[in-house]
């Protein structure tokens, strides 16, 4: 199957030289060429150029006209909890009147009021549910997505989210990893040390049985798990193949960056507690600090260092963190245009953290997060745009009017 994309205003995110990652002053250049073309063969980008310099010969089995607008990759949106039942609105309205994210917690809400909700829900009904929610981000230009269990708290209930991942991945033409997230909170009429003893020797080892996870996520945060609690978990799931991405330093500095670095995770997420000392721990490290501004945004809480961050060379990605608590959106855009608004990040430093950056954080950047030769072929086509920085300046324009994952169309 040969496509070729022409008429295109502006090809965005490319890379001649594909790297895992970016770092630092790297991630202050989204490569672009204008007035091009783009070729895809077998459902992943075979070349690409400026029609000056020519365009592609032969035969095409489909040719898509740009009419004009851009071509950027597919967000990468690396922290996702999609696969939750019903809705928590009623603690939006706590927030307001305002009670704090650990006094909601407290009295039986938060993740608890979630767990609740999800064991009463069917597998069907949690897969239809939440493939409304893909169905959602796709159509506003997410193609790769790692998505979390967590709101099980039990081995049941744990098993039964990352079955529903399980057929997500067959069912949609995103790219879809999965993370076991059963250290999201302390299930009801449980104490931590049994709680955690029961996912170190029960859980872990079914997850990695049955294949359903990716990776193993722990939330180490004050009111949480500690980081020794956190050590354990991520000791018992690397005997299952499990790497490690880490919920940390959203509610305090916790010790999760340190742990998270000191046992090869690939992400560190959230960070809006994140120290100095911390920034200096991910130096040199293969971990992607990963920022969540939509959460930020929802709670009115500080937001993540990401200018620092960039400032002293590390990579950084940014993620939705789309969940029914704190963060109901999953609109990468908006996330990039609060990265750029709340964070200090540059458009194309934004634009870098939501793609390739986000690609690495779910160990995908070989074939996702930028238009290179032999990537699969997911891409956005925009309606018209007068330039690359108008995508997190109109943060809340529509702008995509074509989406292609794995060289096909997908109706919107």
């Amino acid at each position: 199957m040969r496509t070729l994309i022409n008429n295109i205003k502006t090809l965005a995110g490319i890379e001649y030289a594909p790297k895992l990652r970016l770092q630092g002053k790297e991630m202050s250049s989204f490569n672009t060429i204008d007035d091009a073309w783009l070729l895809i063969e077998d459902g992943r980008f075979a070349a690409f150029g400026s029609v000056a310099e020519g365009m592609p010969t032969g035969t095409f089995d489909q040719t898509i006209d740009a009419e004009g607008g851009m071509v950027l990759p597919s967000w990468c949106d690396s922290h996702t909890h999609i696969v939750f039942a019903g809705s928590r609105e009623r603690e939006f309205v706590d927030k307001i009147n305002g009670l704090s994210y650990e006094e909601i917690a407290r009295r039986g809400g938060g993740i608890l009021n979630s767990a609740d909700l999800l064991h009463n829900t069917s597998e069907d009904e949690l897969f239809r549910q939440a493939m409304q929610r893909l169905d959602e981000v796709i159509r506003k230009g997410t193609g790769c997505i790692e998505i979390k269990s967590g709101y099980g708290l039990n081995l049941e209930d744990e098993l039964k989210m990352l079955r529903v991942i399980q057929r997500m991945k067959e069912a949609s033409p995103a790219k879809i990893v999965s993370t076991f997230l059963g250290a999201h909170a302390v299930a009801r009429g449980m104490t931590q040390s049994d709680y955690v003893k029961l996912i170190i020797d029960e859980m872990i080892p079914e997850v990695g049985r049955q294949h359903l996870a990716d990776f193993i996520d722990v939330f180490c945060d004050r009111g949480f798990f500690t980081p020794e609690e956190t050590a354990r978990m991520l000791e018992a799931a690397a005997a299952w193949g499990m790497r490690p991405k880490i919920h940390a330093d959203e509610l305090a500095s916790s010790g999760g960056v340190e742990i998270g670095v000191k046992h090869g995770a690939l992400s560190v997420d959230h960070l809006e507690s994140m120290t100095e000392e911390e920034i200096d721990i991910l130096r040199g490290s293969e971990t992607m600090p990963t920022v969540l501004p939509g959460t930020s945004f929802f709670l009115n809480m500080p937001y993540g260092k990401g200018r620092k961050m960039i400032d002293a060379g590390l990579s950084v990605a940014v993620a939705s963190d789309y969940n029914p608590g704190s963060t109901p959106s999953g609109d990468m855009k908006f996330v990039v245009s609060l990265a750029c608004i709340k964070m200090r990040l540059q458009p194309n430093e934004a634009l870098n953290a939501a793609t390739i950056n986000g690609a690495y954080a779910m160990g995908e950047s070989l074939n996702y997060g930028s238009i290179a030769k032999g990537k699969v072929a997911n891409f956005f086509i925009t309606t018209p745009l007068p330039s690359v920085d108008f995508i997190p300046y109109a943060y809340t324009t529509p702008i995509v009017k074509k989406v292609v994952l794995g060289g096909k169309n997908c109706e919107l």
